[in-house]
């Protein structure tokens, strides 16, 4: 069994922007700019805003973070969403998700420019993505593709069973994986709440991508031997074996699993850190997108 260190990976895809975007600013071009709309208090968004700002700053790209309250209406949202969409100095954006439940994320995703909808969620860009053109990729489907890319992990006829369907993760990964490119040409199941005997399906898998949303689900005997495992998941559990009381672990048994794959994701430090370094990819391509020729 190997792990697939995405925290090591990010980094070194980290060093790879912060020498483009040194380049871009050799040649007296701007940097680029990264906004993130975060409404309410949300305490795991608030985090994953926080690091966001912080990846930003190791790379060099400027970050501008929009604050606003639970109370904020959704008029008023979209309203600083076109805002942003005609700010020029900002090349991509982001409307941190969830939103309170009297916003419909839809609309919102709807209204950001497709040019700086660096998340990969506006239709355009997921419309571009089934149809192999190009598109900014949703984050973490995106950091799951370079985690297998950079681990060397062939994927060609491979069977890929995927747990989940979410807009988010489960269906542009599984459409990803079975684009003609490289990773990519997989054979796909997508898996959920419908699938019958889940297990026999699971246990013709090549390679699993699961992000089912549910603590541990994915257990030893659901996994054939040498199978590649990504985990997605990543969910917060007492444990008395910490300090904080507290421990993070994934969709997957990892203890269980781990004993029998080729490859597997730890959680932390697997897919995590890829979502927010793809994000980082958006945004610079979104800058020289801009970038007089």
């Amino acid at each position: 069994m190997k792990l697939i260190d995405g925290k090591q990976i990010a980094a070194d895809i980290k060093e790879e922007i912060k020498a483009e975007v040194a380049a871009m600013i050799d040649n007296d071009l701007p940097g680029p700019h990264l906004a993130a709309i975060l409404v309410g208090e949300d305490l795991a968004s608030q985090t994953y805003v926080r690091n966001k700002e912080k990846a930003c700053a190791q790379v060099g790209i400027l970050s501008s973070i929009y604050r606003l309250s639970a109370k904020t209406s959704e008029s008023e949202l979209l309203e600083l969403v076109d805002f942003i969409n005609k700010d020029d100095e900002i090349d991509g954006f982001i409307v941190q998700l969830p939103l309170p439940d009297h916003i419909n994320p839809d609309r919102v995703i709807q209204r950001i420019s497709p040019e700086k909808d660096v998340d990969g969620f506006h239709p355009l860009n997921i419309g571009k993505m089934v149809t192999g053109l190009p598109a900014y990729l949703p984050a973490t489907p995106f950091g799951i593709m370079q985690l297998l890319e950079r681990s060397g992990i062939e994927t060609e006829g491979k069977n890929c069973v995927v747990l989940g369907r979410s807009n988010i993760v489960g269906t542009p990964v599984s459409i990803l994986m079975s684009r003609k490119a490289n990773p990519g040409n997989a054979t796909v199941t997508i898996c959920h709440s419908k699938t019958k005997d889940l297990k026999a399906v699971c246990q013709n898998a090549d390679i699993l991508i699961a992000a089912i949303g549910r603590p541990e689900f994915v257990t030893g005997d659901m996994v054939k031997k040498d199978a590649v495992v990504i985990d997605v998941g990543i969910h917060r559990v007492k444990s008395d074996k910490t300090k904080s009381g507290y421990k993070l672990i994934g969709d997957v048994k990892f203890d269980e699993v781990s004993k029998k794959a080729s490859f597997i994701t730890p959680v932390p430090g697997g897919v995590g850190p890829m979502t927010i370094v793809s994000l980082l990819l958006n945004t610079l391509k979104a800058a020289k997108k801009k970038a007089p020729k």
